[in-house]
């Protein structure tokens, strides 16, 4: 490798443009491109809403002539096959760029290694690895679907002083500050879908929307584990589902009679009916076994998963061991008699999770663990 000492700088910020549209660019991973000629950015871009255009034939487009022997940063290898946009790798190529830098190599095997190969056969300096640790963290949800064919699952969880992450029969119950709370927002709007069990839906009765002024177009997909559709037809969920869209994950079809609370299969269809008439999709696949149930939603698109409640389904995806980042925020407030126990403290992480980092928001701790990906 010829790393220069200006190649950290530029890719740093090709990675920052990259979160722009986190969970925006539907299955394609958000990019960030640099177009830099003699130390001055002479074009930049991320993946466009929607996945295309891709970042590279942005940033040339905006490069114009001046790409000509410039060195493009890329966050991502350039895409190598012809799909719906012509390659990116030929994109450079026909610019003229004279060196590509990468920070990480597609896993997809449509282009794992070969867009490298096509820019070297065109005689352009390409050196990959730059940064590659923050480059594969911007790019974990798509990193994660391509090589696990499941999503990316964050676990967040607010915990009171005692332990506690709500109260018996409270509905929802402000554990962090409004600080805290509007940093979940921000996550919540580069997601593409969020997940909670049956019980926080019905107990809480959320809406799971981006409310933070700017980002609500960006509210992700909700998802709720319903095994026997008791999702109420006068939730804010349902309510909401023609503006953004709700599924409810239920018992497989040919276990109807079977499911929670022996609900006869006849009442079973008329819930299902009644809630695809208010917008909501119901999918059949049993909803205690995520390891079915992420591949399936990998399959719609969904690359990132945010589980936010409760206890009960928190625990669910721990012992399957399908958690990659847990968020733990833990506030100073006490819950007192007939709180909800946390399923997860500081002292008790899984085993293979590193400790990330450590960031404060008002009187609330932020502290993050990632499983290496």
């Amino acid at each position: 490798m010829s790393f220069t000492p200006h190649d950290e700088r530029f890719m740093a910020a090709a990675i920052r443009l990259s979160r722009w549209h986190l969970g925006r660019t539907a299955t394609n991973p958000s990019v960030g491109c640099l177009i830099v000629k003699d130390g001055v950015i002479v074009g930049r871009a991320v993946t466009a809403l929607g996945g295309r255009p891709h970042a590279e034939t942005q940033a040339l487009s905006e490069a114009g002539v001046l790409a000509r022997g410039a060195t493009a940063y890329v966050t991502l290898e350039p895409c190598s096959h012809h799909g719906k946009t012509p390659p990116c790798a030929e994109a450079l190529i026909a610019y003229g760029v004279a060196r590509v830098v990468i920070s990480v190599t597609d896993p997809d095997p449509r282009v794992s290694g070969r867009g490298i190969a096509r820019l070297r056969e065109a005689s352009i300096e390409v050196d990959a690895g730059v940064l590659e640790a923050e480059g594969r963290h911007s790019l974990a949800a798509y990193l994660t679907r391509q090589t696990k064919n499941r999503p990316y699952v964050t676990l967040k969880l607010a915990v009171s002083a005692d332990g506690m992450i709500g109260r018996q029969g409270a509905g929802q119950v402000a554990i962090t500050g409004p600080e805290a709370r509007a940093q979940v927002q921000a996550l919540r709007a580069e997601t593409d879908a969020i997940l909670v069990g049956i019980g926080t839906a019905i107990a809480d009765d959320p809406l799971l929307t981006v409310r933070s002024p700017g980002l609500e177009s960006q509210s992700p997909i909700r998802i709720v584990l319903d095994p026997s559709l008791a999702l109420p037809l006068t939730s804010r969920l349902v309510g909401t589902a023609r503006e953004v869209p709700v599924i409810v994950v239920t018992s497989e079809e040919g276990s109807l009679s079977q499911a929670e609370g022996d609900i006869a299969s006849t009442e079973m269809e008329s819930r299902h009916a009644a809630l695809e008439a208010a917008g909501v999709e119901v999918v059949h696949c049993n909803p205690y076994h995520p390891e079915v149930l992420l591949p399936a939603l990998a399959t719609r698109g969904i690359s990132s998963l945010l589980v936010e409640g409760g206890a009960k389904t928190a625990r669910l995806f721990l012992e399957a061991g399908l958690v990659d980042r847990i968020q733990l925020y833990q506030a100073p407030v006490m819950i007192g008699e007939g709180g909800i126990e946390s399923p997860l403290d500081a002292t008790d992480i899984p085993s293979g999770f590193a400790h990330t980092g450590t960031l404060m928001f008002g009187g609330d701790r932020l502290d993050e663990y990632e499983r290496g990906l």
